[in-house]
């Protein structure tokens, strides 16, 4: 699989619930936290400044979801990235 363009392939990392103030917060209600962290599996020819193997931090309402050998991906535009680590 391969990303072409300004397109990236990422693999969402699965979070664990968190606790704040004594509260065990679940991903579905997260919902003051509007940025979804992952891997990049394939990046595009266009996309500059990420490559394979970056972990990055995106617009959870960015891309679509693709499934692959029963995986499931988000294919994102580069411009959807806020932060590579």
């Amino acid at each position: 699989m391969k990303a072409v363009n300004d397109f990236l392939i990422v693999e969402k990392h699965q979070e664990g619930p968190r606790k704040v103030g004594g509260l065990i917060l679940t991903e579905s209600l997260d919902e003051d936290n509007r940025y979804i962290r992952g891997t990049v599996i394939s990046s595009g020819n266009l996309a500059q400044y990420i490559k394979q193997g970056d972990v990055i931090m995106y617009d959870k309402h960015a891309g679509h979801g693709v499934s692959l050998n029963d995986k499931l991906y988000q294919v994102i535009r580069d411009k959807d990235v806020v932060i590579v680590e």
